[in-house]
């Protein structure tokens, strides 16, 4: 498991390769992630957009922004949490991935919160870095 903490904004990620809808013969490597996020802090916020940056095992850097997450914009209030799945499939047989969610408080106030690096690699293999 990953973990990053932002403004008392707790985000844990936990990848998991998917053999079933990987097929290696074609250079094509399925990875499924958890995300939980948890309101630690006092203000109830809303995540409003994201933002990922995926690299493969070959340097090459796809990013990804858009609303909300998993088609919606969930607002947390101290203490609730929320939680979703979803997937990336890559080139390459291993990768990283990270991240930014924007958050905005009921004031109007927005920031970005991080999401923690992580790591995509297929269970038993070893990584070799260059």
């Amino acid at each position: 498991m990953y973990r990053a903490v932002t403004r008392d904004i707790q985000v844990t990620v936990e990848p998991h390769y998917l053999a079933d809808e990987s097929s290696p013969d074609d250079s094509r490597f399925v990875w499924a992630y958890s995300v939980d996020i948890v309101n630690l802090g006092l203000d109830t916020v809303r995540l409003r957009a994201r933002h990922w940056r995926i690299v493969d095992a070959l340097g090459r850097l796809e990013e990804v922004r858009g609303l909300g997450v998993v088609g919606e914009q969930p607002v947390l209030a101290p203490g609730e949490r929320f939680e979703y799945t979803s997937g990336c499939p890559l080139r390459t047989s291993s990768g990283m991935m990270e991240g930014s969610y924007e958050m905005e408080t009921v004031e109007g106030e927005r920031f970005d919160i991080a999401i923690p690096a992580f790591s995509l690699d297929i269970p038993g293999t070893a990584r070799s870095i260059n």
